[in-house]
């Protein structure tokens, strides 16, 4: 059965990723990236992957695209995309969803643009590549949908050049050429980390209403965990390569069952404080380097409630609620964790 969704039941989730791991060929050896990573996505559902700069974010978001380097091995014991498995090492079978039923909108917006083409003549190739349109039926569909993500003055803007817009503008005109095929599955990496506050706002509201208008299961990559309690329902919490922390976002954020989600949410500012009240408080130490190999759990270095038997063995990660999961062995009075 080809990948087209409108054949797949409605039932049957958009993503199923079981046991995901990635590890780079280096001179020194491999260097994993990301370890047994598991996901399951149905149709206008929203997961957000947190974490430090390092954790494996992108390279989860990249390995489900297809797009990641020569010199990577991605293994899973699962890999379905609506329905059909997906070969980790078979480039032709993301070749006919990328772009298609598989959309994606990159940290750099500007850059994932080509700065010698204008924005119409782009957006028709993209139009063309998996649709039978005539160049007018595609310059006319590109201008509803820049009209659609909030671009004003559509024809004017498809005359212009990346250099030539701004930052938001070119992050709406990504978020246009990745939905403009009707795709299942959405993943934006760090959409608004180049962006001021207000024009994050907007961006993210565009994200919101095209998630909704057309059921799209997203994934959400970022560091931002205020901006990702806005937009999401689910969130992974992802630490040197590992899911430490998942379950519903208000749960998460409510009650953090993980030392190193609890210390991210620390971090965040909270804009309802006078500036003079704000107090953050970084996470200790540094995250471990790429490769680095620990006995027991890799945050115990950083941790502030760390016991002995944490650098024993590295924890399982467990059901506490009916959606929440950890990796932590043990109860810390009130901060919230649970065995």
């Amino acid at each position: 059965m080809g990948i087209m969704h409108e054949r797949i039941e409605a039932s049957m989730p958009v993503l199923e990723v079981k046991s995901l791991s990635v590890s780079y060929r280096t001179a020194a050896g491999p260097v994993c990236a990301v370890r047994d990573f598991s996901v399951e996505l149905a149709a206008g559902e929203s997961l957000a992957i947190v974490g430090e700069t390092g954790s494996g974010k992108s390279t989860v978001a990249l390995a489900l695209m297809g797009l990641l380097p020569g010199t990577a091995r991605v293994e899973a014991d699962r890999l379905r995309f609506l329905g059909e498995a997906l070969a980790p090492g078979d480039g032709r079978s993301w070749q006919r969803i990328r772009g298609r039923t598989m959309g994606m909108i990159f940290q750099d917006a500007r850059g994932a643009l080509n700065p010698v083409r204008t924005i119409g003549a782009q957006f028709s190739e993209v139009l063309r590549a998996h649709q039978r349109l005539s160049r007018k039926e595609a310059r006319s569909r590109a201008t509803a949908l820049l009209t659609d993500v909030g671009i004003p003055q559509p024809p004017f803007t498809m005359r212009r050049y990346p250099l030539e817009l701004s930052g938001g503008m070119c992050q709406r005109v990504g978020i246009a050429m990745a939905i403009c095929h009707a795709p299942s599955l959405l993943i934006a990496d760090e959409p608004t980390s180049a962006l001021d506050p207000s024009i994050q706002a907007q961006v993210l509201e565009v994200l919101r209403r095209m998630k909704e208008r057309q059921r799209l299961a997203m994934l959400l990559i970022s560091h931002d965990l205020a901006m990702v309690a806005e937009v999401v329902e689910r969130v992974a919490v992802l630490y040197h390569g590992r899911m430490v922390e998942c379950g519903a976002a208000a749960a998460v954020f409510r009650k953090p069952a993980h030392p190193y989600t609890a210390a991210l949410i620390a971090c965040q500012a909270d804009l309802r404080q006078r500036w003079e009240e704000r107090r953050l408080i970084p996470v200790a130490g540094a995250p471990p380097a790429s490769g680095q190999r620990f006995p027991g759990c890799a945050f115990a270095p950083r941790c502030p409630e760390a016991i002995p038997e944490c650098s024993a063995a590295e924890p399982p990660l467990k059901r506490i609620e009916a959606d929440h999961c950890a990796a932590c062995i043990r109860e810390v009075k009130g901060s919230g964790l649970e065995k």
